[in-house]
């Protein structure tokens, strides 16, 4: 097992890129993996590969299409709408099991090519009540990951604590700002950058990235 390996659980994603220039910092070898689901936008892989291709990261993409047999929610379906939760209500964006299964295979591909880090851009501050996005399950997964097999991980969150204008300026400070803004895919209508401006994600992102800006001028 490699102490200075890691794989990164990739969308393609404003997060989950921001977690691969984490990575890509802080390991010697870094390798990416990214769910086919069906997800709603498949641009979503595509957009995945080329950012991993352009960092020169060795990309991994996975079948797991029985999830979306399993969980029919607004990122499997197109016929269902995007929408926030309804009095105290998960979104219609949440998929159950979703980061339970992929950063279960994450580990079993992390053990098959000898990296003992996973890095997951999950976070508790700014997410919409997804229950698997809470620090409580990454810490219970690892201990799990960790009993169900011969090797031992560690599961990195660097996002965990960071509300989304703290999560531009950690882009910022790894010098991908840019990068990140320009390249990555976050909106649920599948359009590429600064996206739809519509949609919950595109807002949330949107907002963030106006705070951040705003007082990075401040100083």
């Amino acid at each position: 097992m490699n102490d200075e390996k890691a794989i990164v659980v990739f969308s393609g994603g404003q997060d989950s890129t921001t977690c691969l220039f984490w990575a890509l910092q802080h390991f010697k070898e870094v390798e990416a993996v990214t769910f086919n689901y069906n997800q709603r936008h498949s641009l979503e892989i595509e957009c995945a590969s080329k950012i991993a291709k352009e960092l020169g990261v060795l990309h991994h993409i996975l079948d797991m299409s029985l999830l979306n047999q399993l969980a029919p929610n607004a990122l499997t379906r197109m016929d269902i709408k995007v929408e926030d939760g309804v009095d105290g209500g998960l979104p219609s964006t949440f998929v159950p099991g979703r980061n339970l299964l992929f950063l279960s295979f994450a580990a079993v591909l992390a053990s098959q090519v000898g990296a003992k880090h996973v890095v997951t851009g999950v976070c508790e501050t700014d997410f919409s009540g997804y229950p698997d996005c809470r620090d409580v399950f990454i810490k219970s997964l690892n201990v799990t990951l960790n009993l169900s097999m011969v090797t031992q991980f560690v599961i990195h969150t660097p996002l965990m604590w960071l509300n989304k204008a703290e999560t531009w300026k950690l882009a910022d400070d790894l010098h991908a700002l840019d990068f990140v803004r320009e390249k990555t895919l976050t909106c649920y209508n599948g359009i590429i950058s600064d996206g739809c401006g519509e949609c919950p994600s595109c807002k949330l992102r949107q907002r963030g990235l106006d705070e951040y800006l705003k007082s990075r001028k401040e100083f």
